[in-house]
């Protein structure tokens, strides 16, 4: 028999088992004898009272042994399938192939970037000397922008597909089993690597390819239906079925399918800078207390406001984090954060955004690419302000908000380099104004956040793409082109690594279909 139930358990009992089935064997009201073991299904912490707490759902198994998990994979050898190409190898692109091994399809991916262990090196490049490699940066490259952004795995997609088996399908390629009952999983920026290499070993193993450095210029059709990609190489590839899963940063996909008149259409997005403090004073706020226990992680935050009725949130939170350089062009600065597993950095950071909405610029409703302009705009903005080599320009928070140039930086994450400015020449003056509004709110929210201790760094533009490919709810084609799937973050239809990779197995799926 098994039997679940909830128990609050002490940060330092929380890895003591013996602990725990003691307590769950007095709150079952039956002998601990009975109990032959237990699995804990949800793990979350509950700051809320005076006593901080986890709070664990657990299946205790009484008169009866455990049964071990198995997260079987029928992947087949696809070697002579029929191939369908994906254009990316971020999540969307990734677990879209993985899908095809399952349903007997040959998925061929094409990635414009490197593999994740010669991208380093281009990222190395990038924070110590400001030199951005057009394809291969944090955005692109194996694993897409999802790599080397943290590897959080919360999402509220549940109604868009399985989420628990993208889960899964993590822990039999490398993942701890942790993200499995944790309320907000997260895999960390340093082991997300290793993973993504397991990932591409299982569709190489069973007949896939990977193509890395191999940029698609063109999507070929004949008769309104799809009939390949070409290469920058000149090579032509073909194939009935192509999902088009590049990520929000592939501004040369979606000009591509402009000058093919094919639909694409502006979509609202969010824009604004990301602020790091300092760990502890998240942690004092957040866990009531002075020093945190070692027994808890570093504490995390999510705000949300209402200002003249427009969304101001905090977007990607990284508790112990770093905030990273995500350009993909000379001549503009985007930031970004991450945290490594651990999340042992001293900085806690979050994209603290503005809502976008069409209305916001003038002809989005008219022309796709108004919305893009707008972003690209705010990103030359701040490399001018912060004078060029990826330096971004930042404020201290009160000085932000009182309209003050600060008279000095404090020590932060950000490894090209700070430059103290009034990020008013960045901004929008919708975007600005309302963050000056929210930011004082956020701080009645929580203890400690409005600080001049806090720093805002610009600009946070990358948060979901600015464009949007349509397609056909029901086929997920292209209204114009039988057999083009758009997928994932950059087609507008994800906005995170767990959402990208379960509308890359709906693509999938709606192949076979």
């Amino acid at each position: 028999m098994q039997q679940e139930i909830e128990l609050p358990i002490l940060p330092e009992k929380i890895s003591d088992e013996a602990h725990i089935l003691r307590k769950g064997a007095a709150q079952l009201n039956i002998a601990l004898t009975r109990i032959k073991g237990l699995k804990i299904r949800k793990r979350s912490i509950d700051a809320r009272g005076k006593q901080v707490v986890f709070r664990i759902r657990v299946i205790f198994y009484i008169d009866e042994s455990p049964v071990s998990e198995i997260f079987p994979a029928h992947y087949v050898n696809v070697a002579g399938a029929s191939s369908v190409l994906i254009i990316g190898a971020g999540p969307a692109g990734l677990f879209a192939a993985l899908r095809c091994l399952e349903k007997g399809l040959r998925p061929i991916v094409i990635e414009r970037g490197k593999n994740v262990q010669e991208r380093r090196r281009d990222l190395a490049v990038l924070n110590k000397a400001g030199i951005v490699n057009p394809d291969s940066n944090y955005c692109f490259g194996e694993g897409g922008a999802g790599t080397y952004s943290d590897g959080k795995l919360y999402t509220r997609s549940n109604k868009r597909g399985d989420v628990q088996r993208v889960l899964q399908l993590l822990v039999a390629h490398g993942a701890t089993d942790d993200i499995l009952v944790d309320a907000r999983p997260h895999i960390g920026t340093n082991k997300l690597p290793h993973i993504i290499q397991a990932i591409r070993h299982t569709i190489l193993k069973h007949g896939g390819e990977i193509h890395f450095n191999s940029k698609v210029v063109d999507i070929t059709e004949a008769s309104g239906e799809v009939t390949g990609v070409t290469l920058a190489s000149g090579e032509h590839l073909n194939a009935k079925h192509v999902i088009v899963a590049t990520g929000h940063s592939a501004r040369d996909l979606f000009e591509l399918f402009h000058r093919k008149r094919w639909l694409v259409e502006a979509k609202p997005f969010a824009l604004g800078v990301r602020i790091e403090h300092p760990q502890e004073i998240i942690d004092q706020a957040q866990y009531h207390c002075s020093v945190r226990s070692e027994h808890l992680p570093p504490a995390y935050y999510s705000l949300v406001e209402q200002v003249g009725g427009r969304g101001v949130f905090s977007f990607c939170m990284c508790p112990g984090g770093v905030i990273a350089p995500c350009a993909t062009d000379k001549g503009e600065v985007v930031v970004n954060g991450w945290s490594p597993s651990k999340r042992n950095n001293p900085y806690a950071n979050s994209g603290t955004v503005v809502q976008v909405n069409l209305e916001d610029v003038p002809h989005a409703a008219k022309y796709p690419f108004a919305l893009l302009d707008f972003q690209h705009e705010v990103e030359e903005r701040a490399d001018v302000v912060g004078g060029g080599n990826l330096v971004a320009p930042a404020q201290r928070m009160v000085d932000f908000v009182e309209g003050r140039l600060s008279s000095n930086l404090p020590a932060n994450s950000y490894k090209p380099g700070t430059k103290s400015a009034l990020l008013s020449d960045v901004l929008p003056a919708f975007v600005h104004d309302a963050l000056r509004k929210a930011l004082p709110l956020f701080g009645k929210k929580m203890k400690g956040y409005y600080t001049n201790e806090a720093i805002l760094v610009g600009v946070e533009s990358r948060t979901s793409s600015p464009v949007r490919i349509p397609r056909d709810k029901d086929t997920l084609q292209h209204p114009q082109i039988k057999g083009l799937y758009p997928c994932g973050e950059g087609a507008g239809y994800a906005g995170g690594i767990v959402s990208a990779a379960i509308d890359g197995m709906n693509c999938a799926d709606a192949i076979e279909g």
